[in-house]
């Protein structure tokens, strides 16, 4: 008997049709969190502020398909992006595929469920502070935090 592997374990990110890269996002919502650069050296820092189309119940964004209109640096991620982004989360499912690593047992594409992202702690749901509409730019240092890009603790990553 053959062993069938599912298409992430198959398929280059390049190779992937549309709706198998979709279902990629694991809906965690880390990637549409405010994130600074700091223009001397390069660095990210996350805030726990979010986009102003991303909704803070589902964790998904409001106007996904027209989100470029409305925000003009939402970035539509590529294969590319997904090896080079340095700000995308160590957990992000396109980051791990991209670094050759497998997806976590958290990912609902492993689990069967979208509620295990919740559960391992990865989700910003309830971790949240405001929609960057909400705070004059200036306040946004303020609001910068560690947990968006790095593992979570209670979380240990099988090949990281």
């Amino acid at each position: 008997m053959t062993e069938v592997f599912p298409f992430w374990e198959q398929k280059s990110l390049e190779e992937m049709s549309e709706s198998e890269w979709e279902s990629l996002c694991d809906g965690c919502g880390r990637c549409c969190l405010v994130k600074l650069e700091d223009e001397d050296t390069g660095a990210y820092y996350a805030t726990d502020l979010y986009c102003k189309l991303f909704d803070p119940e589902t964790c998904r964004c409001s106007n996904y398909h027209n989100r470029q209109e409305y925000v003009s640096d939402c970035v539509k991620l590529t294969p590319q992006e997904a090896r080079t982004l340095k700000w995308l989360p160590p957990t992000c499912a396109y980051r791990l595929l991209a670094e050759g690593k497998p997806l976590e047992n958290w990912h609902p594409l492993i689990s069967g469920r979208s509620e295990t992202v919740i559960e391992a702690g990865i989700s910003v749901k309830g971790r949240l502070f405001a929609s960057e509409t909400d705070l004059p730019f200036e306040d946004f240092p303020d609001r910068i935090k560690d947990w968006p890009l790095s593992w979570p603790l209670k979380q240990k990553s099988r090949k990281r």
